[in-house]
């Protein structure tokens, strides 16, 4: 997909044309993709831009270089006005996507990657829309596992860890279908590529648990919250790959995507081919929010003008 990139970007400190915005090819993320990332959105509803539960994103951004090792050499408050400051830049007044990242320069080949390693930060906001069909997608079940937390850290966005998202999503799409669910490596569900996985059973959501390898996403945890205050509970548990099958109702989120119904996986209708009853709840609770309609949750949007 191709960007539709802004006039300007955030990029050490400074708002620059985007043309500018270049690094060497001896970048140490080119080679090696030590390089940290959050995709954040920001809805607007007519009288504001507000970006979507920013504090959270920026906490998580900080954490994902923690776990290798990688400083980003800004404070909380700087890289927050960075985000918003790079909507007001560019005058931003429709739905958008932004993309705050930092990843380790000139630094050689070694594979060492201490904390005094030159990091370099970023920030670039484009608008979009929806990332797929509100009225339900199609899925299959993918031949590829999602890594272990054995093998790398689970809970960090880094650009290195979606090779594994990357090569699912090809999968499903010459399957012909919009997306993939992954398995972990003892075969229980973990995710789909770019979203978390809940299904609809008995009247309450179920959802992996960390053990299971998924990123324990800030839509996810939207929607584990949301829905206790509507009265609806939340299981986190194993699921098995067989209950996808028989679930009432299957559901994806994630930033980009937000809240998407499946509605066939492996070519099996589920919840009669369209969205059921609780996912359309959670995704309209969801537009409230994020569009200021619902004051209950006024604390997750941080205004930009």
């Amino acid at each position: 997909m191709k960007l539709p990139l802004p006039e300007y970007v955030w990029f050490d400190g400074k708002y620059v044309p985007t043309a500018e915005a270049q690094v060497p090819i001896t970048t140490h993320a080119i080679h090696y993709g030590t390089s940290v990332f959050e995709g954040i959105r920001a809805y607007w509803n007519g009288e504001n831009l507000h970006v979507f539960r920013l504090p959270e994103h920026v906490a998580r951004f900080r954490k994902s270089g923690q776990y290798y090792d990688m400083e980003l050499r800004f404070t909380d408050q700087e890289v927050s006005d960075a985000i918003t400051g790079t909507c007001k830049k560019n005058d931003v007044r429709a739905a958008c996507y932004i993309r705050p990242f930092y990843f380790v320069g000139e630094y050689g080949i070694s594979l060492y990657v201490k904390p005094e390693a030159p990091t370099r930060v970023a920030v670039i906001t484009f608008l979009l829309g929806d990332m797929f069909d509100k009225g339900g997608i199609t899925a299959s079940m993918s031949s590829w596992r999602k890594f272990s937390a054995r093998a790398t850290p689970t809970q960090a966005k880094m650009g290195g860890n979606y090779l594994n998202s990357i090569i699912a999503t090809q999968e499903a799409k010459k399957k012909g279908v919009d997306e993939g669910i992954m398995l972990d490596y003892d075969g229980r569900v973990s995710e789909a590529p770019g979203e978390n996985v809940f299904i609809v059973s008995g009247g309450k959501l179920h959802t992996p648990t960390a053990e299971s390898s998924p990123l324990e996403g800030i839509t996810r945890n939207t929607v584990i919250e949301v829905a206790k205050e509507a009265g609806i509970e939340t299981v986190e548990r194993d699921i098995a790959k067989e209950e996808l099958f028989s679930a009432d109702e299957i559901f994806l989120t994630g930033t980009a995507a937000e809240i998407i119904p499946v509605i066939s996986l492996e070519s099996q209708k589920i919840g009669g081919g369209k969205p059921g009853g609780v996912t359309a709840r959670m995704m309209k609770e969801y537009d409230d929010i994020v569009m200021d309609r619902n004051p209950r949750y006024s604390h997750w949007l941080t205004a930009v003008y």
